[in-house]
């Protein structure tokens, strides 16, 4: 079974994270921890800066390693690594998503659909705040 790579960004902005809803392919219009594959040779935080821009045109500055995602889906393995990090500046251009929303965490967040994977970050990130 193929192996995937990716990163994701927990961007962090005062006490709420940044989600995205997805534009495309088998999980549009569920929310997810923006982020993309690593290339060849590509650190995983490099990956994250780079897939950041092209997705939102967001710079940002990765502060820690937060969580890896081992998640086994119908046709792929995904290996995520997830970091936390923030803005460099305000400026967020969603270019590949539908939305974006900044959430709490720690609230309510039941009427959210996440990408499957996904569920695991927010479930630790709650455990964690």
């Amino acid at each position: 079974m193929k192996t995937i790579n990716v990163v994701a960004g927990i961007i962090k902005k005062d006490n709420k994270i940044f989600i995205a809803e997805r534009g495309y392919g088998e999980f549009k219009g569920m929310y997810e921890f923006p982020g993309g594959k690593i290339e060849p040779g590509e650190e995983p935080k490099d990956a994250l800066k780079r897939e950041l821009y092209e997705e939102m045109q967001a710079h940002i500055e990765v502060d820690s390693f937060f969580y890896h995602v081992h998640y086994k889906y119908p046709d792929f393995i995904l290996e995520m690594d997830c970091f936390i990090c923030h803005l460099l500046d305000d400026h967020l251009v969603l270019l590949e998503h539908l939305d974006g929303k900044w959430i709490d965490p720690q609230d309510d967040n039941e009427a959210i659909v996440w990408v499957p994977a996904d569920i695991e970050v927010i479930n630790e990130l709650k455990k964690r705040s």
